[in-house]
């Protein structure tokens, strides 16, 4: 019995010895016809590392060839199927500069985006890859409008800026935790000045009325008054915008207190119908007394 697992074990040693032996013979050979079949047999088995080292080899000896844009596209596409990204990106940006009229070409044309795409990073992290991606989905989408990949490209550009949004939401929430709320007002709304349409808007100004209102509520009484108008301004630009959101009633109640407190700093407001006339008339005249404050103090 256990002379022949002996033998067995052997046996399988042999086999894989055999498999290796054969595959570096391939990669060693000169002989374009058997390499040429060896990598194709390599990349329908599934053994894309592999194939692609034999695709890589062999395109030293097809250059100039007819063979040669199919060995350097199938080079490409082995190191994508192999999750090789950067490398198939590279494979496929030559080969489209290579070979514009080849019969791959349009597929090497999207895969190389799709690389691109797969090489970029979670928000947290470095974005330079991700604009990288957009930029060249873009021009793609551009030059070949009518490509069949249409929906994928809108799909992952969608993606990306979505990402790039959730990055700059998230960057300014930062200051927020870190309670320098003046800072916070500030990059939220520089958020929504570099892009409008942040899929993170009504966050963003419910963040931007909180962060003014909590920086009045902890400044010094003499600074309180014009604060806590900068913080009703956010507030009807937020609820003119948004009427229904679900921070509504939480909006509402620190309403309320700044109206309490801007009666004690002589403030005329009656209640949250306080028209934005009557405010931006409040406004300009806390403005303009600040203004005057601050000449007097030069």
């Amino acid at each position: 019995m256990k002379i022949r697992t002996f033998i067995l074990v052997i046996a399988a040693l042999a086999a894989s010895v055999s498999c290796k032996s054969q595959y570096e013979l391939l990669l060693n050979s000169n002989d374009v016809d058997a390499k040429y079949d060896g990598a194709f047999a390599y990349f329908n088995e599934g053994k894309y590392s592999k194939a692609a080292s034999l695709f890589e080899s062999l395109a030293v000896l097809t250059n100039g060839t007819e063979r040669d844009d199919t060995v350097r596209y199938y080079w490409g596409l082995s190191n994508y199927k192999f999750k090789d990204y950067y490398t198939a990106e590279t494979n496929f940006e030559k080969f489209i500069e290579s070979y514009p009229r080849s019969p791959f070409t349009s597929d090497a044309r999207y895969l190389r985006i799709d690389c691109l795409y797969r090489q970029t990073l979670r928000y947290e992290l470095d974005q330079s890859p991700t604009y990288k991606a957009m930029n060249a989905i873009s021009e793609y989408i551009l030059e070949f409008p009518d490509n069949t990949h249409m929906k994928e490209c809108r799909d992952m550009l969608q993606e990306l800026n979505d990402r790039l949004d959730k990055k700059a939401y998230e960057a300014a929430k930062l200051y927020y935790k870190m309670e320098d709320y003046l800072a916070s007002r500030v990059a939220f709304r520089n958020v929504l000045k570099d892009d409008s349409e942040n899929i993170y808007r009504e966050d963003i100004l419910y963040y931007i009325a909180m962060s003014s209102y909590k920086y009045a509520h902890l400044s010094v009484p003499s600074k309180q008054k014009e604060r806590y108008l900068t913080f009703v301004d956010d507030y009807f630009n937020f609820i003119g915008e948004i009427p229904e959101s679900h921070y509504r009633k939480e909006l509402d109640a620190v309403y309320n207190k700044a109206q309490r407190a801007l009666g004690k700093h002589g403030v005329e407001t009656e209640d949250a119908e306080m028209s934005e006339r009557d405010f931006a008339k409040e406004r300009k005249k806390v403005i303009k007394e600040a203004k005057k404050s601050a000449k007097e103090e030069k």
